[in-house]
């Protein structure tokens, strides 16, 4: 894996335990260890899916409007599984797909 692919790895990681502490909180007993997890690996998923990716500039409008893109498309997979009853957390998505997409292109983008 690209370093890229790995910081993104790294960052969907550690995004995801803060939504899984940020839900468990929030939604506290009525929330099962399996939407817990299916929450964290959809942060893990939307790290590698930016990571994945190789920004063609390092504009900061287009990793934004980037990473929103794909928060919006991983987060909705899971928002959509669920019913519907994640609104927070499916708006943190999208926010968390901008901070990954932000931070993999500034901290990896070799300017040619």
């Amino acid at each position: 894996m690209n370093k890229r692919a790995v910081l993104g790895l790294i960052i969907g990681t550690v995004l995801g335990l803060l939504c899984v502490l940020g839900i468990s909180f929030r939604i506290g007993d009525e929330v099962t260890g399996l939407f817990l997890f299916a929450t964290w690996l959809n942060r893990v998923v939307m790290g590698l899916m930016i990571g994945f990716y190789t920004p063609t500039s390092s504009k900061l409008e287009s990793s934004v409007f980037r990473g929103a893109l794909l928060g919006f498309i991983v987060s909705f997979s899971l928002y959509s599984a669920t019913d519907f009853i994640d609104t927070l957390g499916f708006v943190a998505g999208i926010v968390y797909g901008i901070i990954i997409d932000v931070l993999c292109t500034k901290l990896t983008y070799d300017k040619q």
